[in-house]
C-alpha cells in the first residue's frame, strides 16, 4: 500500500507550517502530490516554503497569515480557504510553544499564552474544520501533534505538559462526537526529535543526559514520523478515530 499516492491532491492543511515539523510535514504532503494550506504567524517563512513546495510537486499551495490563538484570525483563514478551491481533506494541528520555567516562576501571561496556542487553538482550528465538514455532509482528518509530556512529566515545562495532555483528550472526545460524521480525530506525540529549532540543546551536557535515558539511545528524526502521520492522514487509517500514536524511540516504556 503506498500511503503517499493517498494523499495525492488531498487538500491539507498545515498549522505552525513556517518552521521545524509544520514545514517538515507541508514538505511530505508537497511530495505525496497533495494541495497544500500552509499557515502560521510568519508570512515571510510562509511565502519561501510555499516556492519549495510547488517545486517538490504540490499542485496548489496556499498560504495563509494566521494566528491560533484568535478566534476572528482562523475564522478568516477557513473562509479563505473555502473561496481559494477544494474543501479540505486533512488538517494537522501542528501550530505550539513552550515557555520553560518551574510552575511557581512562571508568570500567567506565559502560561495563558502557552494554552491559546497549543490547546485552545488546536480547538478552534479543528471545531470550524468540523463544522464546514458537517454542514457539507462530508467527511474529514484531523491529525493533532501533542507530545509525549501529554503522557509523562518533566521538570520546568509544566505548563507545556498539562497543555499537550490536554491535546490527547481532546482528540478522543471530538473523535467520539465526530465519528457519526465520518471525520476522524487522532493524535501522533513525537518525542524528542531533532530539529533546526531543537538541535543546538542536543549538543548541552543537559541535551545529550537526556539522549540516554531514550531507549533506542538516539533522537528521533522528523521523516520518522511520516509513516504516522500518513497512516491517520490518508484512507489506510480509514478505521482509525480516537487513537494516540506515541512515536518516541520507546521513551513512554521506559523504566521509572
Amino acid at each position: 500500500m503506498d500511503l503517499g499516492a493517498m494523499l495525492k491532491d488531498k487538500r491539507v492543511l498545515v498549522t505552525g507550517a513556517s518552521s521545524g515539523l509544520g514545514s517538515h510535514f507541508a514538505r511530505l504532503a508537497a511530495r505525496c502530490g497533495a494541495r497544500v494550506v500552509i499557515a502560521a504567524r510568519r508570512k515571510a517563512r510562509l511565502d519561501a516554503l510555499a516556492q519549495e513546495l510547488q517545486a517538490l510537486g504540490s499542485p496548489q499551495v496556499l498560504v495563509l497569515e494566521m494566528d491560533v490563538a484568535s478566534e476572528a484570525s482562523v475564522h478568516g483563514a477557513f473562509e479563505a480557504i473555502a473561496a481559494s478551491g477544494p474543501a479540505l481533506d486533512v488538517v494537522v494541528n501542528n501550530a505550539g510553544i513552550s515557555a520553560a520555567a518551574k510552575a511557581i516562576e512562571q508568570t500567567m501571561a506565559d502560561y495563558d499564552e502557552v494554552m491559546a496556542i497549543n490547546l485552545r487553538g488546536v480547538w478552534m482550528v479543528s471545531t470550524e474544520a468540523a463544522r464546514r465538514w458537517v454542514a457539507a455532509g462530508r467527511g474529514g482528518s484531523i491529525v493533532n501533534i501533542a507530545s509525549i509530556q501529554g503522557e509523562r512529566v518533566a521538570p520546568g515545562i509544566s505548563a507545556y505538559s498539562v497543555s499537550k495532555a490536554g491535546v490527547v483528550h481532546m482528540g478522543k472526545s471530538l473523535a467520539l462526537e465526530w465519528a457519526k460524521h465520518g471525520i476522524r480525530v487522532n493524535t501522533i506525540e513525537p518525542g524528542y526529535i531533532h530539529t533546526d529549532l531543537t538541535g543546538p540543546m542536543w549538543e548541552t551536557d543537559y541535551g545529550r543526559e537526556l539522549v540516554k535515558r531514550i531507549p533506542m539511545r538516539r533522537l528521533g528524526k522528523p521523516e520518522e514520523l511520516d509513516g504516522a502521520l500518513l497512516l491517520l492522514a490518508t484512507e489506510a487509517g480509514s478505521w482509525m478515530t480516537g487513537a494516540t500514536i506515541a512515536v518516541d524511540g520507546g521513551h513512554l516504556c521506559s523504566a521509572l
